[in-house]
């Protein structure tokens, strides 16, 4: 079989920790029962705070800690590969964190580390954000092999920075957890995830916060699959759900051969 399902889970987190590991319990557990073999969370998925700082007094020590505990066992009790959305990692910065995914096999063993590289910062009006105050950059390309290919790990902001994604060569999947907001949502989420899997050729999973938070910020959702043609596969707008739907490596090979546009690249 060529065919691989995969899920994106897409949450409205709360400040709370505890709150945020049940969604993801009850969600992952979805996604299993429908048979997804990978699966990913969504940025800032154990904690959307009050305040940008929260997320600092939470960080936990690579290695050890609730949070990644959590999704260790979780990749273990379903049998599938997790990519954790983002979580905070500890950095020499005491007043800083990483914004970390991390990779689990379905043994629950981590078998990759990629922190976000690009930092958003946004403003227009009373809404404005600055990931910098809070988080230090990553510096490293993150990718791991899955038994249908080689997968990227790129975060929300990074999705504007095509030349990131080059950097991962020949990918079968590309995966974006992201907290996009309302604002930019509406303007750039699907034709930005739609390009990349076009110039790409390959699969991208989009796993997105979609709802009003309590602390007042609104992200836009949207989490969905993208076929390296460039067609939406799946999506689901807002709310708590799971999407869903195939890795065909098959139609991925189909499309390279067609239009073997990776091959005609000149730098």
């Amino acid at each position: 079989m060529s065919k691989t399902t995969v899920a994106a889970v897409q949450m409205v987190s709360s400040p709370s920790v505890d709150e945020n590991l049940e969604t993801a319990r009850r969600l992952l557990l979805e996604a299993a029962e429908k048979g997804a073999k990978l699966v990913t969370l969504p940025e800032y998925w154990p904690i959307m705070g009050m305040l940008d700082t929260d997320k600092v007094g939470l960080a936990e020590q690579p290695g050890q800690g609730l949070i990644q505990e959590f999704m260790a066992a979780q990749a273990r009790q379903h049998g599938i590969w997790l990519i954790g959305g983002t979580m905070p990692i500890a950095s020499a910065d005491s007043g800083r964190v990483l914004n970390t995914t991390l990779v689990y096999d379905p043994d629950g063993q981590p078998v990759s580390r990629y922190d976000k590289i690009h930092l958003f910062g946004f403003t227009r009006g009373d809404e404005s954000y600055d990931e910098a105050r809070t988080i230090v950059p990553g510096g490293a390309v993150g990718s791991f092999e899955a038994p249908f290919g080689r997968v990227g790990l790129s975060v929300c902001y990074d999705l504007r920075f095509p030349e990131l994604y080059r950097a991962m060569g020949e990918c079968a999947l590309i995966v974006v957890p992201a907290a996009f907001t309302h604002t930019t949502g509406m303007a750039h989420w699907e034709v930005l995830l739609r390009a990349r899997a076009i110039e790409n050729q390959c699969y991208v999973l989009a796993s997105a916060q979609g709802g009003t938070h309590r602390n007042g910020r609104r992200t836009f959702g949207h989490s969905m699959l993208i076929g390296p043609w460039g067609e939406v596969c799946a999506q689901l707008p807002e709310g708590e759900g799971v999407v869903v739907g195939d890795i065909d490596t098959g139609f991925l090979a189909e499309v390279r051969q067609s239009l073997p546009a990776l091959k005609h690249r000149k730098m």
